[in-house]
């Protein structure tokens, strides 16, 4: 890998328009005031790296779930899945990630499988760190059938600052593990239900990468995992 790798990542094409007005705005911003010009040149840096879509590796293995998102695992307990999506009223385990306005915003499939449910629903911009922000906030839900019949659920949630879900997938369509299928602008949060009996691998507090950090796999009997701060 070349030194400028590390810096310079491949930008979403959804982010095309928005570095385009920031950039425009730097230079209108430096004809009034030069100091003014380099405060928009600094935020015109941070709207490109927020639309960073880097390449990911994601591990191999038909029963491994991964993250959907960059961010930190905030919640882990169990909740029923959003009634839109038609699944089971049970209650399952929901490992929730929060994503700051500092994260990669590329949503990716935590598993393969086909779209058998997506439902759009609007709510409230609470910060998306609080639980009710899976109740009350808007929301774009899907449901994952994988090979094996199991279903997962996979919720993006709008934030405080996040005023826009993007979901570039439809139900009927096939996803792979590790896919891009959506992205949140500006700060948000994600929901993954996983099916019953299975027990997450991470831990509250745990930094995520989406695509990439292994939540849970479906194969195995370990028990829930806790982690230790230092």
């Amino acid at each position: 890998m070349k030194m400028r790798d590390t810096f310079l990542k491949p930008m979403h094409p959804e982010g095309r328009k928005f570095v385009a007005v920031f950039a425009a705005l730097t230079v209108f911003l430096y004809l009034i005031w030069s100091f003014l010009g380099w405060i928009g040149l600094g935020l015109t840096i941070w709207c490109y790296y927020f639309f960073r879509d880097p390449v990911r590796i994601t591990p191999a293995g038909d029963d491994l779930i991964v993250s959907p998102a960059d961010g930190i695992v905030s919640l882990i307990e169990k909740s029923v899945p959003p009634t839109e999506l038609g699944m089971s009223d049970m209650a399952l385990i929901r490992v929730s990630v929060f994503m700051s306005v500092f994260n990669c915003h590329v949503n990716r499939a935590p598993v393969s499988g086909l779209i058998a449910a997506i439902a759009y629903r609007p709510g409230k911009f609470f910060n998306a760190s609080l639980d009710k922000a899976s109740a009350d906030n808007e929301r774009n839900s899907l449901c994952i059938e994988m090979p094996d019949g199991r279903q997962i659920a996979v919720v993006q949630i709008a934030g405080l600052v996040a005023r826009r879900i993007v979901c570039f997938a439809a139900k009927g369509d096939t996803l792979r593990t590790g896919e891009r299928f959506g992205l949140i602008r500006f700060g948000s949060r994600l929901d993954v239900y996983l099916p019953e009996g299975v027990e997450p691998m991470v831990s509250l507090g745990q930094t995520m990468i989406a695509g990439e950090t292994v939540l849970a796999d479906l194969a195995s009997s370990e028990p829930a995992r806790t982690g230790v701060a230092d």
